[in-house]
């Protein structure tokens, strides 16, 4: 609970039920970025397709319905700063990454391409039990990359959302980054059918909302609460002495030194990011894991060395990137 227990948001806004707070995504600052999916489209010849965006508790596209929902806390300026102090708040690029994500899906129940013959074969059956432990094949050339841990290979709907996705990133030169990939024949798919149904509107032009804003009932402070008891942190991993090795500072030493879980907190965001990227582990394991780290490391009175900052951080990301392939591997983050 420490990044909870730190942010200093206004009373009221924290007791304040969330359908109560008026949110509304028109005249937010995510208005802007909803506009500018809406031009990427219409330049990529999608012209009738045009998914309703809407505020909810997270990203999500509900299974079917061509419609995206967006977390709430990015529509209000002192929910964000909440957010970001959480560690999870997404920055522009972020933002527009999952908007194409979601468009992928809102365009495939659109147009209800999972039930054509093709769509199947490229990218399996639609109706695969949907796992949340999934366990990727790092590398892998049958799958683009977009959003981090190798998310195409989730689902089919998922591969189809990311190829979308990439299909539609502006500027990106989709046809030399996957050359002679396999992943090159689901995206010269995606710029097929676009081609073909730009112009047609949709068999499918509304959906069913799923959690709107205007109906979730916890307020603020019990939305982040549970967010934080509904994690496992992983406090029972024996990481003493790894993180003595990585932090050799006397703590005698007085100058140009500095906390080390300072330095691991102010780092946080991008050490759980990359991490999660390349090892394909889920990012809530991966940043309870990472918390768990900072944990130790503030219970230890590890002390970082400030003109080796960049070394100590470079062997944390090492070392939990380890941690988290062991995950991937074998089922634990350490071997008893």
């Amino acid at each position: 609970m420490h990044a909870f227990e730190k942010t200093t948001p206004p009373e009221e806004l924290l007791k304040k039920p969330i359908r109560e707070l008026g949110l509304k995504l028109e005249g937010s600052p995510l208005e802007r970025f909803v506009s500018q999916l809406y031009r990427e489209l219409e330049r990529k010849g999608v012209c009738r397709f045009r998914p309703l965006c809407y505020l909810s508790d997270e990203w999500g596209c509900p299974s079917g319905e061509p419609i995206i929902g967006i977390p709430f806390y990015l529509a209000n300026p002192e929910l964000a700063q909440l957010e970001k102090q959480m560690d999870e708040l997404e920055d522009a690029r972020e933002i527009m990454m999952y908007l194409r994500h979601e468009a992928g899906h809102a365009f495939n129940y659109a147009y209800e391409l999972y039930k054509m013959p093709e769509w199947r074969e490229l990218f399996g059956p639609f109706r695969r039990p949907y796992r949340e432990n999934y366990r990727p094949v790092p590398f892998s050339r049958r799958y683009v990359r977009h959003i981090a841990g190798w998310y195409a290979q989730k689902h089919p709907d998922e591969d189809f959302a990311e190829t979308f996705a990439v299909w539609l990133t502006p500027r990106f030169r989709w046809r030399e980054r996957y050359r002679g990939w396999g992943a090159m024949a689901k995206l010269r798919y995606v710029d097929r059918m676009a081609k073909k149904l730009g112009r047609v509107e949709p068999l499918r032009s509304r959906g069913d909302k799923d959690v709107p804003v205007e109906e979730i009932e916890t307020t603020v402070a019990d939305y982040y609460r549970e967010a934080f008891e509904g994690e496992k942190l992983f406090v029972d991993l024996p990481l003493e002495n790894d993180l003595g090795d990585i932090f050799k500072v006397s703590k005698r030493r007085k100058r140009g030194v500095r906390p080390a879980v300072e330095l691991l907190r102010e780092n946080h965001k991008a050490v759980v990011d990359k991490v999660t990227y390349w090892t394909g582990v889920q990012r809530p394991l991966v940043k309870n894991m990472v918390r768990s780290i900072e944990a130790k490391v503030g219970e230890l009175g590890l002390i970082a060395d400030v003109s080796a900052e960049r070394e100590h951080l470079v062997e944390v990301t090492a070392y939990a990137t380890t941690l988290a392939m062991n995950y991937l591997t074998r089922g634990n983050f350490v071997q008893p």
